[in-house]
């Protein structure tokens, strides 16, 4: 493995590429696309992840009888919950959707940030939980990594333009063996900045790596994403095969 050498480019969410150069031996190229910010409010995604954040704050507000929760001692998750039925049960499908989706966003701000998922996919997802899972993590000689990776926990900001916030991250990328020693390194190599009306909590990149040249074997694919406006970081390893000849 001394010796070995990539290159790589990160693809923006408009199709700007930077191209990268690290010091390794054989071609690998990187790719992370990540839709707009902004496109996503229009893509119609909200819909499915909507559909599952409704039964979950309602069972969260019928569950606070039975645990004796007092009104005041309510969590806002709970009061969130109570309310958009009230007014979905009023014929106000469109105020329940948005209260829900400003109480998951609001509380989304309180949780560590983490890697919710991260999971090889046989394509490019069309969009949020829109991909269809590789069923190994076993790959022929030239054989392109495609990764499904979802941050959670995000922190906003507001933005230069009134009424906006903002979320920015950047990646990191190590390609490591087995026993730890690190084979390839890039920091930084990808840098994204999310602008929006809400806290999106429907983020996702798409990374592509092509290890074209790697000798067959074992090896382990580490993603850092570092979240600019808390200062802190959040890491998964994605544990790989290349199969021989």
């Amino acid at each position: 493995m001394t010796g070995w050498v990539f290159q790589c480019s990160a693809t923006f969410g408009k199709g700007r590429s930077t191209p990268i150069c690290c010091g390794f031996r054989s071609p690998l190229r990187l790719d992370l696309r990540m839709p707009n910010a902004d496109s996503f409010r229009q893509s119609g995604c909200w819909g499915p992840a909507m559909a599952n954040y409704l039964p979950m704050l309602a069972m969260l507000a019928l569950s606070a009888p039975a645990l004796a929760v007092s009104e005041a001692a309510a969590g806002p998750l709970s009061d969130a919950a109570a309310k958009a039925e009230k007014q979905a049960d009023s014929g106000d499908a469109a105020g329940a959707r948005e209260t829900l989706r400003q109480a998951v966003s609001a509380f989304a701000q309180t949780l560590p940030f983490t890697i919710g998922k991260a999971v090889f996919v046989t394509a490019e997802p069309a969009g949020y939980a829109m991909y269809e899972p590789k069923q190994d993590s076993v790959f022929k000689s030239g054989e392109t990594l495609v990764s499904y990776v979802e941050p959670v926990g995000l922190t906003w900001k507001d933005a230069s333009t009134k009424g906006k916030l903002e979320t920015r991250f950047t990646v990191d990328l190590d390609i490591v063996s087995p026993k730890g020693d690190v084979l390839a390194t890039r920091k930084a190599f990808g840098d994204f900045t999310f602008t929006g009306y809400l806290r999106n909590q429907e983020i996702y990149a798409t990374l592509t790596v092509d290890v074209s040249g790697a000798p067959a074997g074992d090896y382990v694919l580490r993603f850092r994403f570092n979240d600019i406006n808390s200062g802190k970081s959040a890491s998964v390893d994605q544990p790989f095969k290349i199969a021989g000849q």
